[in-house]
């Protein structure tokens, strides 16, 4: 978590195991996890915690794929899931790993993420999210950053049409600081470059 409440996303790089680390980056959706931290033992207590409280049957590969999606900062798709499930567990399927996400999110302990690539988050908290429109990076934006507004405008909507509003997310996009830090130098690089640009003669 950065200052302000934001918490940031890289989810462009293509997946790549990073040998004793065991640590995986991943194209949009994907994850950075560095396994050799997450999970931890705080994390595999945690998961394992939740996942007898939820009363489900406590299996290896159902508790890692827990840890994982709560270890990323990411909103992983489920084949980054499974890439990173496998550092621990080579021969789980992506099938399991599909099978266990929807499981998870049926019972309350995992987001899923609606989009061109289903995502699933581990963030329980009431949170919205930025989307840069120029790298895809994905920022959670924390609830309280909304508030008095978010809240109003739920009321409003309710009232408009008699709804029973039980949740809601807001979308924000844009440019992130490091595309808008990118873009600057592009301009300023070009600003340059014409004025150092060789005049054209024209003939009299």
């Amino acid at each position: 978590m950065t200052s302000g409440g934001f918490r940031a996303h890289h989810p462009r790089k293509e997946p790549a195991r990073n040998g004793a680390a065991g640590r995986t980056a991943g194209r949009p959706g994907n994850a950075m996890v560095d396994l050799a931290k997450h999970p931890g033992r705080r994390g595999h207590d945690g998961a394992s915690a939740a996942l007898r409280g939820a009363g489900l049957r406590l299996t290896g590969p159902r508790r890692l794929v827990l840890e994982v999606v709560r270890g990323s900062d990411a909103h992983p798709t489920a084949e980054a899931v499974h890439q990173m499930v496998r550092c621990r567990l080579p021969r789980v399927s992506l099938g399991t790993v599909y099978r266990n996400l929807g499981l998870l999110v049926a019972q309350g302990l995992v987001k899923q993420l609606a989009g061109s690539h289903t995502r699933f988050d581990g963030n329980l908290s009431e949170h919205h999210h930025f989307t840069c429109l120029a790298c895809g990076l994905i920022t959670d934006v924390a609830g309280p950053l909304t508030e008095p507004h978010s809240r109003a405008l739920v009321r409003r909507v309710a009232s408009s049409g008699g709804f029973s509003v039980t949740h809601h997310q807001i979308e924000f996009y844009g440019r992130c600081p490091g595309c808008r830090r990118k873009g600057r130098r592009r301009a300023a690089r070009r600003r340059v470059s014409a004025t150092h640009r060789p005049k054209e003669r024209r003939d009299v």
